[in-house]
């Protein structure tokens, strides 16, 4: 079960169609598995339809706003919804196999990664698979940017608490942490950078430089 999800002002944006394609992807996997924001975003939908067939147009204050996204947030949460009939997941078609079986490169101890960037042409940010070992550390560090990552297999834990599968987070520049992967199976993450992170372990910050 899914206990860490997206904002409601994200779910607003991607609803609206102004979100990357990466950090849509992210989205649209977690709303793949957790009913209640799929329930969020219909929502956000449905409101969005009504307000485009508003004649004449109207503009919305920021107060409206506010109470808009206040009202989905304190909104019971709905029965769960059916989920999607049974298809090839939308990374598999992305990446053309199964996330275990792709070509992983070592980059620090327990971790390793997968630059998926290029499959996103015209987009600014990093896009990389990342994977992290049963029982494995990541180096502690922090991000020079806004990093949006989603778990699509296993957990990790970081003082922020346990991230499951399906489970999103986002984290910024004021975020330090060493995640650590929980559970029998290694963690695989998807995440979005907007920059390099930034390591902060009292060995591993002389990597930084060669960070990219």
């Amino acid at each position: 079960m899914t206990r860490h999800h997206p904002e409601s002002m994200s779910l607003m944006e991607y609803s609206a169609g102004n979100l990357s394609e990466p950090h849509a992807l992210c989205i649209r996997l977690h709303l793949n598995e957790c009913s209640l924001c799929r329930s969020r975003a219909d929502t956000l939908d449905s409101l969005g339809a009504v307000m485009m067939e508003q004649q004449p147009k109207v503009s919305v204050s920021e107060s409206m706003f506010d109470r808009i996204l206040a009202k989905i947030d304190s909104s019971p949460t709905p029965q769960p919804a059916a989920k999607p009939a049974p298809r090839i997941s939308i990374l598999q078609k992305l990446l053309g196999e199964d996330i275990n079986n792709l070509p992983w490169k070592r980059q620090l101890g327990d971790v390793s990664v997968l630059d998926i960037t290029e499959k996103f042409p015209g987009q600014n940010e990093q896009v990389v698979l990342q994977k992290l070992v049963s029982g494995g550390k990541a180096p502690a560090h922090t991000h020079r940017g806004t990093e949006t990552t989603i778990v699509l297999q296993g957990a990790f834990a970081d003082q922020n608490g346990v991230f499951n599968q399906w489970d999103f987070v986002v984290l910024t520049d004021q975020d330090e942490h060493k995640p650590v992967a929980v559970g029998c199976e290694d963690c695989i993450t998807l995440s979005v950078l907007s920059a390099p992170v930034k390591l902060t372990g009292t060995f591993t910050r002389m990597l930084n430089p060669f960070i990219r």
